[in-house]
């Protein structure tokens, strides 16, 4: 039976959730989480400059895209210098959070996915980074690999930081980025350091939200193209289909996911959490009836989606990695 051919199957154990006993994130704390204000620091990942580029020739570049209530949008193409956007929390405990935005491969969201939840975890004690990551269809010698390469060493970095306790890092990916962060989930030892650095890169706890995971029949079309190539083998496809890897020495994982998410089918998130169960590892999964795809913080603000923030901070409590003010 195909994983993707039959959703009762993938649904029955599955503890689905529209709702949840905490509040909706609202007031103050969101508000100050979609207010426009800048990181405190930027943490460069390559200080001698990214590694592999010498058939690079694309030039970085930032746009603002244009929306309905006024919100900064931006996105960056073309990424030649990642690094980590720094928000640093007013009352740290400790803990720190990589957050790895979507963009179909193609770019890497700033805002929506980033900042925004970035001054949300600030706001509730987390050192929150933001990663701006390279894209494999730039002509970086580590192809496909390139964004795990860059999210490898942003945990690392992470590590490395002040008032940051090695053991209490945190990693969500959204949309491609949480096929980012599923495989830095399910690859955090792949030797991809060049200077050979094999300090520890696994997260201590995940999260996928919404995540592009299989790049087969189920798969997102575009991050597919732009990670793989238009002609892909299935050899290829076998290898970056995330719910192929699961593996018993993963971290506790958490997957959030819409019901009525038409641009990355609610089958990848489903397919990702079967795996990581039947590999043993500690999950929770979360499906909403409604919300799309993309959401964010800033597009469920009076759904029950909204309640995400809250779910991954009470979740991560549990596992004692964030600690309530």
């Amino acid at each position: 039976m195909s994983m993707f051919t039959d959703r009762r199957a993938l649904l029955a154990g599955f503890a689905l959730s529209g709702c949840a006993t905490a509040p909706v994130p609202a007031g103050a704390a969101l508000e100050a989480a979609l207010r426009d204000t800048p990181p405190d620091a930027i943490i460069p990942l390559w200080p001698s400059g990214a590694p592999g580029g010498e058939n690079v020739s694309v030039v970085e570049e930032e746009i603002s895209r244009p929306n309905t209530e006024g919100l900064p949008d931006r996105i960056v193409r073309f990424v030649r210098t990642p690094h980590l956007s720094c928000f640093r929390a007013a009352r740290p405990n400790g803990s720190a959070l990589l957050i790895i935005p979507g963009g179909g491969y193609r770019h890497v969201v700033i805002d929506k996915e980033g900042y925004e939840a970035a001054r949300w975890f600030a706001a509730h004690g987390v050192h929150a980074y933001v990663l701006r990551y390279r894209l494999p269809g730039d002509g970086w010698s580590a192809g496909p690999d390139v964004s795990l390469q860059d999210a490898q060493r942003a945990m690392r970095v992470i590590r490395a930081q002040t008032g940051v306790e090695p053991t209490r890092v945190a990693s969500i990916g959204f949309s491609a980025g949480g096929h980012v962060a599923a495989s830095l989930a399910t690859r955090f030892d792949w030797p991809l350091a060049p200077d050979g650095d094999d300090s520890n890169a696994r997260p201590d706890i995940s999260c996928f939200m919404y995540p592009v995971i299989t790049m087969g029949e189920a798969g997102h079309a575009g991050s597919r193209s732009y990670l793989l190539g238009a002609t892909p083998t299935p050899e290829a496809l076998a290898r970056y289909s995330l719910e192929n890897h699961a593996r018993a020495d993963m971290s506790p994982t958490m997957v959030i996911h819409a019901a009525d998410d038409e641009a990355v089918p609610l089958a990848n998130g489903l397919a990702m959490y079967d795996a990581i169960r039947r590999a043993g590892v500690r999950s929770e999964l979360h499906v909403f009836e409604e919300g799309g795809h993309g959401f964010g913080l800033r597009f469920v603000r009076d759904k029950p989606a909204g309640i995400w923030p809250q779910l991954l901070f009470n979740w991560g409590q549990r596992h004692g990695i964030f600690v309530s003010a």
